[in-house]
């Protein structure tokens, strides 16, 4: 029978061997490599890939396919699990004191009396509240979730996930995989206290948890 191949796709053993053995890819279950094992950590499901084979069937003859077909037979899929799902909640992860939305002013009291001081005092120059979405999305790389799902907890595409965190995902060691959660508690258990600006929160530490500070100011530490 003809081999399946896929538009704009590289599907030569002998080429994937090449960039596996000279390091361009992770391994066999790099995202970006068209394996079934590359295809699920990129988002694909297993309905969508039976479906597409499904389509394509079984021919004698060289043939193409379009990888469109692909990813038509993902849209249909993650569509029925959409549509079939139970409807989500619709509490709000940081709710603001009452349990409401934050206001635009509540959003900027939090950015001036919390978020830039204590960036500031870890030593990040000119701190954005935007950038924890980087730190955020490389969480979960690691934590090995797949493209779809981050693209999804990012709010952007997949491709522009893979675009713009290919460099974390050659990073990305497969025999580590920890949860976002563990990652975090980790890195607040190897925490150093620092020294903050004067004025802007109090002095007082917690010995036993020194991450664990008192706000001299208004607003809320989320």
């Amino acid at each position: 029978f003809a081999r399946l191949n896929l538009t704009y796709t590289v599907l030569s053993k002998r080429k994937l061997l090449r960039l596996v053995k000279e390091g361009h890819v992770s391994g066999w279950d790099d995202p970006r490599m068209p394996t079934l094992s590359g295809l699920r950590r990129r988002g694909y499901t297993p309905e969508a890939i039976r479906e597409f084979v499904r389509r394509v069937g079984v021919s004698k003859s060289a043939s193409m396919a379009e990888i469109a077909l692909l990813e038509a037979c993902l849209r249909e899929d993650l569509n029925r699990w959409h549509s079939h799902r139970s409807q989500a909640s619709s509490a709000l992860v940081f709710p603001g004191k009452g349990g409401e939305p934050w206001t635009r002013t509540t959003w900027q009291n939090w950015r001036r009396r919390v978020y830039v001081p204590a960036a500031t005092a870890a030593g990040v120059t000119a701190p954005r509240p935007y950038d924890l979405r980087h730190s955020f999305v490389s969480l979960l790389i690691h934590e090995g979730r797949s493209i779809v799902d981050i693209a999804r907890q990012a709010g952007h595409a997949p491709t522009m996930t893979l675009a713009t965190y290919a460099h974390v995902f050659d990073e990305f060691d497969a025999g580590e995989r920890l949860p976002a959660e563990q990652q975090i508690q980790q890195a607040r258990d190897e925490l150093v206290p620092v020294s903050y600006l004067p004025g802007q929160v109090s002095d007082r530490f917690d010995a036993e948890n020194p991450v664990s500070i008192e706000w001299s100011q208004g607003g809320s530490n989320p």
